[in-house]
């Protein structure tokens, strides 16, 4: 009878344990994928996996260089060499819509275009690869500005970016002249216009 107790109660502990994992696993991938409504009032789900989002001191201090040379590519699919973006001030947000801080910033970067897009190039670089689900989330967010993919990851890796988001402030030159992680619309502005004014 003892015997029996014991191989019941054993049972139950790995019965409760198998249950709270399956629990974590399942809630888990949930975290991982991100469904949301773009500005037709469709639901778009992506299940792709959520980027290893670390603190933003994880980057590479990229202040006072030149903004990485390399190949990123239009929702087409065209290639377009971030050496073609040089000349005008500006402001590369590199975001993703499975990064909860980029989704956050984005109506504070569609504002700031709308009050300084005349003077100061915005770009949106996404982490992930081009598809219209990136597209149409950002459009619904406010952005009418340029959004190029660094599907294959060649910026990222340039610039030493391991956690998200990241925006950087480029002078005429191709210089970074700033770096951060996730802005509000009042510091935004605060920098365009003391980095880039």
């Amino acid at each position: 009878m003892q015997v029996r107790k014991r191989l019941l109660f054993g049972s139950l502990a790995v019965s409760a344990v198998a249950s709270v994992a399956v629990g974590f696993m399942l809630a888990d991938r949930d975290a991982g994928s991100s469904n949301s409504t773009v500005a037709d009032g469709t639901e778009v789900s992506d299940t792709r996996p959520a980027p290893d989002i670390g603190g933003i001191d994880t980057n590479a201090v990229v202040e006072g260089k030149q903004l990485p040379d390399v190949t990123l590519q239009n929702l087409a699919g065209d290639d377009i060499a971030t050496s073609s973006l040089i000349g005008t001030p500006m402001v590369i947000n590199v975001w993703g819509s499975t990064c909860i801080p980029c989704r956050e910033e984005l109506p504070a970067f569609a504002s700031a275009h709308a009050k300084y897009g005349n003077t100061v190039r915005f770009v949106g670089l996404d982490f992930l690869g081009a598809s219209t689900h990136e597209e149409e989330f950002a459009r619904s967010k406010g952005v009418d500005y340029e959004l190029l993919y660094d599907g294959n990851g060649e910026f990222i890796s340039a610039a030493g970016i391991a956690a998200f988001p990241v925006t950087l402030f480029v002078n005429v030159q191709g210089v970074i002249v700033r770096q951060t992680g996730q802005l509000d619309e009042a510091t935004l502005a605060k920098y365009i216009e003391s980095d880039l004014g």
